[in-house]
């Protein structure tokens, strides 16, 4: 990954997700806008001789490795690159909710037979393969997305398509109700599941505090105990 702080970041794929967590395989993203490194410089039109000198000297590795391919990387769109960005950028203008990698979201895969969802605060980048959820309250949004509750009332609120997976568009999100909670207790929340995904990459065994959410959920619910054994613990990764 090149760039400053503000967008550093491994990458995960949509298949990396899991419960609470995700597969390392350490991956990381080369992400270059128009007129990196110096695209946040509103004064910038055009191809810029600058940004190309700055990127050279600031990521030269980088920069090194693009130039051995800079007669193909010139040749993608002969109408623009060179005129509206450099040659060594991504060919396509990319909307601002590149920012939105770098802030706490929800991550979780497009297309999947089993739900996981990851609550991220350490600025993941993501491929085509998963959405991401910015917001408020995210902690508890993943605590219940992840919960026993949400997967027996609303698992089939996704279609199932062939091989036994489901689609995680957000349409489907949007059919679905969710009580509304506080800062306060959305913290609480956080704090658990950070201890979860401490316990996860620790290689201990975290099914006692996924339980104890389970619970926090049902409560917030006000399940009775007769719906709390119906639904059970729902132990899917």
């Amino acid at each position: 990954m090149v760039g400053n702080d503000e967008n550093k970041g491994p990458i995960l794929r949509g298949r990396d997700i899991k419960k609470y967590g995700f597969e390392n395989h350490n991956r990381w993203l080369i992400f270059i806008p128009w007129h990196f490194p110096l695209h946040n410089n509103p004064e910038i039109v055009g191809a810029s001789n600058e940004a190309e000198m700055s990127f050279k000297e600031q990521y030269p590795a980088v920069y090194l490795h693009l130039e051995r391919y800079k007669d193909a990387l010139k040749k993608r769109n002969k109408a623009e690159t060179g005129i509206r960005y450099e040659w060594y950028a991504l060919q396509r203008w990319g909307a601002k909710y590149w920012e939105d990698f770098s802030k706490q979201k929800i991550i979780y895969p497009n297309m999947t037979k089993y739900l996981p969802f990851y609550y991220d605060v350490k600025g993941h980048y993501t491929n085509q393969k998963c959405f991401i959820i910015t917001g408020k309250n995210l902690a508890y949004l993943t605590a219940f997305f992840n919960s026993s509750l949400f997967k027996y009332c609303f698992r089939e609120n996704f279609p199932e398509l062939q091989g036994g997976t489901r689609e995680l568009s957000k349409i489907f999100f949007d059919k679905i109700p969710v009580k509304q909670i506080d800062s306060q207790m959305n913290q609480k929340f956080e704090e658990k599941i950070l201890r979860i995904q401490d316990n996860i990459a620790q290689g201990r065994d975290t099914r006692e505090l996924e339980i104890e959410l389970d619970k926090e959920i049902f409560n917030l619910y006000g399940l009775n105990e007769d719906e709390v054994k119906e639904i059970g613990f729902i132990e899917i990764k």
